[in-house]
């Protein structure tokens, strides 16, 4: 379903045509906004509404004209009972919509972003009729969705109440037991079903949940949401809700539901609250049914700014300064789930430019950046990282990153493209910077070109921040200076701060993460040890009599400053 409407957005006249027919700008006004799209990205209705050319009500009627939708005043339309009823209150929160009418069996519902018309399809299923869109203002949408839907909401029971009871769910699945394929499918497309799922989607969402789990056991069912790192577990829903629930997902995302013995992997692209979310879906199969991981990539929850990922003012401008080189290899390292791409992609959008070509090689692509060509790895056809490196050298890039160098044939290519005059951005799995030379050498990449070709070697850990809601100050005591390895002496003047826990972070006095560093870049002596075959400690001990900052010391500056905690910064560098 979101493929098809995919491939139909890509042929819908462009919206600044549609402005220009409506004679509201002009070409120079048009092209205006392309070069500050291209600069600073975002989307060119809102550019133009920013640099005053156009208001959001003139916006609205292009972005109707556009989507082919009729556009509608809500302060016109009478609501009643009946009509706020066909939709419930958290479906219109999740999707901000809101029913404005009834043409016989027909529900027309207001849409408040025209690009989010795949829920059409989830109320059809819901409603048991014809649903269709019209668009509507933003904040009228939002102003009425508060007004008649208040606190209205309900609770994970009642909706699991609601699929107990309906006639599509099943009481009970013994294990092995094997379900009629139609019945399955009726369970996945019951409206129950649906509403349960998309309230899970919505409080991960919400919560700004970056995988939430569907775990079945033998008695029971665990749905867990990671929220900056940790796993927090939700109120439990019967066991045998994991076969209706985990078939919906793999409906949803086009996945074979009678599939059962092999893993697979699906992608849905919704809107949630007006923005766009991209759900990766990975389906395993367990003693007691399918696992279902469901990845959350929410652009709005995850800066791709190069200042606002933790780097301190003297990183920066190394980076900065890297990013700028004419050719040569930059590896950022760390383990799985310590932000490796989210710097990357902070580091390619900031050199993004027109008279740049990026090209990407990742698995999967995790967020699209506009005016970078990105390319996704699929083993399986033989899209492997070195076969399409060696395909991008060939398309004349300036800029070029490999999502993960793994093997000695990417490493070689890598080097080549390096020498070629290329930028390299790569990742490895190591537990600090300097640990990446030996480790590329293991690859079998002869030492003389790693010192030729390598630049740079950052590694980096993600540490939770304090909530600012609830946010306090205190002393520390003796055991915290012996943990971290301080004298009381270099603590003078010092404060640390712990979160309380309060609404805004659900009680866990965290809120949002921020990235760590250790930056090795290469001197002529590294260069020397690295052409000698020195060893790992002897590298890491040359980079910091020339100055470099080791992970435990960016984490007390953390410290220091209030971002966040001792517990954080021991946690992801007690080992190092």
């Amino acid at each position: 379903m979101a493929k098809q409407i995919n491939r139909y957005a890509r042929t819908k006249k462009l919206l600044g045509q549609i402005l220009k027919e409506m004679k509201v700008v002009h070409e120079g006004m048009i092209q205006e906004a392309l070069a500050t799209q291209r600069a600073e990205g975002g989307q060119i209705g809102q550019i133009l509404v920013r640099n005053g050319h156009i208001d959001e009500a003139t916006l609205q009627q292009g972005l109707a004209r556009q989507a082919g939708m009729e556009m509608v005043d809500l302060g016109s339309v009478h609501f009643d009972d009946d009509l706020l009823s066909a939709v419930d209150a958290n479906t219109a929160k999740m999707f901000n919509i809101l029913p404005v009418r009834r043409e016989g069996s027909k529900l027309v519902v207001a849409l408040s972003n025209p690009s989010n018309t795949a829920v059409l399809e989830d109320l059809r299923f819901m409603t048991g009729g014809d649903v269709e869109g019209v668009l509507a203002p933003e904040d009228q949408v939002n102003k009425l969705i508060d007004k008649h839907y208040g606190g209205a909401q309900d609770s994970m029971k009642e909706l699991v109440e609601d699929v107990v009871s309906s006639a599509g769910a099943p009481t009970a699945v013994r294990r092995g037991a094997s379900i009629d394929l139609e019945d399955q499918e009726a369970m996945a497309n019951s409206p129950p079903v649906i509403k349960l799922l998309q309230y899970i989607l919505f409080q991960a969402i919400r919560d700004r949940a970056s995988d939430i789990h569907l775990e079945p056991f033998e008695d029971d069912f665990k749905i867990r949401y990671r929220v900056d790192g940790a796993l927090y577990e939700l109120e439990s829903p019967p066991q045998h809700l994991s076969l209706p629930l985990i078939s919906r997902v793999k409906v949803m995302s086009g996945l074979d539901i009678a599939e059962t013995r092999l893993p697979q992997d699906g992608r849905i692209e919704i809107s949630i609250g007006g923005r766009p979310v991209d759900l990766r879906i990975s389906t395993l199969p367990t003693m007691y049914g399918e696992s279902c991981v469901i990845r959350v990539l929410d652009r709005s929850v995850v800066s791709l700014d190069l200042t606002q990922i933790g780097l301190r003012e003297q990183e920066l401008e190394t980076v900065k300064h890297l990013i700028g080189l004419p050719h040569g290899i930059v590896l950022v390292t760390g383990p799985t789930g310590s932000g490796k791409t989210t710097t990357l992609y902070s580091a390619l959008n900031h050199a993004n430019d027109v008279g740049i070509k990026i090209i990407t090689t990742e698995e999967p692509v995790e967020y699209e950046l506009e005016g970078i060509m990105q390319i996704n790895v699929d083993d399986s056809i033989g899209v492997t990282y070195a076969n399409c490196l060696r395909a991008i050298l060939r398309q004349d890039p300036d800029m070029i990153l490999v999502g993960e160098i793994r093997d000695k044939e990417t490493a070689t290519i890598a080097v080549e493209a390096a020498l070629t005059g290329h930028v390299v951005f790569s990742t490895l799995h190591t537990n600090n910077a300097a640990q990446a030379v030996p480790r590329i050498l293991d690859l079998g990449v002869e030492p003389f070109l790693v010192a030729a070709t390598f630049e740079a070697l950052l590694a980096q850990r993600l540490v939770r921040t304090i909530c600012n809601g609830c946010k306090v100050s205190y002393e520390p005591g003796p055991d915290v200076l012996i943990e971290l390895g301080l004298e009381a002496s270099e603590l003078q003047g010092k404060r640390f701060a712990y979160g309380q826990g309060c609404r805004a972070c659900n009680g866990t006095g965290y809120k949002g993460r921020t990235g760590i560093y250790e930056m090795i870049v290469m001197s002529e002596a590294i260069r020397e040890m690295v052409m000698e075959g020195a060893s790992a400690d002897a590298i890491h001990g040359q980079a910091r009599r020339e100055g470099m900052r080791t992970l435990r010391e960016s984490g007390l500056l953390a410290i220091f400053d209030g971002i966040t905690t001792v517990e954080e910064v021991i946690r992801e560098t007690a080992e190092i």
